[in-house]
């Protein structure tokens, strides 16, 4: 959830006038951790968040499931040095299967 400009602009100018961080929390709020991030930053809009980093690269599996596609979870998981249970999981979100649609 991201808080209103107009919010943290209230809040800092209520600690900068004199209040506590821990009285502007309460009254607007907010954590005090919040607060204190509010007063460390000159610029108080929200941070935009880019896509997380993954150890797991999706375009890289794909291409191994391609290349490989009798390859167990397991083995797969070894090639890519992570867990059995972050494949299958990143398979299910790319849409991939176990069956064969060739062979059908």
């Amino acid at each position: 959830m991201t808080y209103s400009i107009d919010l943290r602009e209230r809040a800092v100018s209520f600690v900068q006038s004199g209040g506590s961080q821990a009285d502007a929390a309460q009254i607007f709020g907010v954590t005090t951790r919040t607060l204190y991030g509010w007063m460390r930053r000159k610029d108080l809009s929200p941070k935009r968040c880019g896509p997380r980093r993954r150890k797991l690269d999706k375009a890289a599996l794909a291409a191994h499931v391609s290349t490989h596609p009798d390859a167990l979870l397991r083995e797969r998981a070894v090639a890519f040095g992570v867990s059995n249970v972050a494949i299958f999981k990143a398979l299910r979100q790319m849409q991939m299967t176990k069956k064969n649609d060739a062979l059908r």
